[in-house]
């Protein structure tokens, strides 16, 4: 069998794909590079369940914790670092395992990237302002003014998508769609990656998350919320808004019960759960899905 150019494992949260990654490397002498865009930042360690230090010790992981909470880290810089981690393992003769459920992340790398120039400070700043003020279901008819395309595709109620639509036809006079025509080619052809999607059965699944979130709470995750919250930063940072932290962040605040905080965001990770699913399903359907009892029976190769 052809080695490929690269493993990709996708899936749910709380699916196993780190397990699965980690076992693979070991197998096959590989590397574990991260495409899940809440496991880069250094701050959130447990309530990400990133990989442990011992588990990282067992074979080179890249992508971890790499980046700060203040950064508004994006798929384009990703893209980058990953060239440069993919880079270094063909140097190394060592098989790129990428893992994690960021879609967005794997088709980049698999599709490529469209080429959107840096957002001037000030236009971001001004559409996040009003965001807050004005809310999301008025941005969005403002965005289906201007970008008819961007706002049939973006839900009325997501904020994030919104205002990115906005904050790049304000900085370049252009919808978002137009640079989809250019930007990073691919950097895997996906033809030349094995590709998995991890398919947990959806009671198991949830199950999996509660106890995570659980297990997350008992290792120190509210600790490391709070040391976070102290930092003061912009609450639509991507970091704030990892599943579970706006909800012990209200905790902590003395705004709701600590039981109430948890049960919120063992609710909010399974609905993303569930859209991790849907998108994948939609967006790359040439992935292969795989039940956990099915992957003894998958052929995983280094040659």
């Amino acid at each position: 069998m052809i080695r490929p150019d690269a493993i990709l494992i996708a899936g749910p949260t709380a699916s196993g794909k780190s397990v699965l990654a980690l076992t693979l490397a070991e197998k096959l002498g590989g590397v574990v590079i991260n495409a899940d865009s809440m496991q880069v930042y250094r701050d959130l360690r447990i309530i990400t369940a990133r990989p442990s230090p011992p588990e990282e010790a067992r074979v080179p992981h890249r992508l971890y914790g790499h980046v700060d909470a203040a950064d508004n880290y994006s798929v384009g810089r990703w893209l980058t670092d990953a060239q440069a981690a993919l880079g270094e393992a063909r140097r190394a003769d060592r098989i790129p395992v990428v893992a994690g459920g960021t879609g967005l992340y794997f088709k980049a790398l698999t599709h490529g990237l469209s080429a959107v120039p840096p957002i001037p400070q000030d236009i971001r700043a001004a559409l996040r302002a009003r965001l807050a003020a004005e809310g999301a279901a008025a941005l969005h008819a403002a965005l289906a003014r201007r970008d008819t395309a961007s706002a049939e595709r973006i839900r009325p109620a997501d904020g994030v998508r919104i205002v990115r639509a906005l904050e790049v036809i304000e900085a370049t006079g252009r919808p978002l769609p137009d640079w989809h025509r250019d930007g990073m080619k691919a950097m895997i052809a996906p033809e030349r990656a094995t590709k998995i999607f991890l398919d947990v059965a959806r009671d198991e699944l949830y199950r999996r998350i509660d106890r995570r979130f659980d297990t997350m709470m008992q290792a120190g995750a509210l600790e490391e919320v709070r040391v976070l919250a102290a930092r003061r930063l912009d609450p639509l940072l991507p970091a704030m808004k990892a599943h579970g932290v706006p909800w012990l962040r209200r905790y902590l605040a003395g705004e709701i019960a600590l039981t109430e905080a948890v049960a919120q965001g063992k609710r909010d990770t399974r609905h993303y759960a569930k859209r991790q699913a849907t998108w994948f399903r939609h967006q790359l359907p040439e992935w292969t899905w795989l039940a956990p009892d099915q992957l003894a029976c998958f052929t995983f190769t280094s040659t």
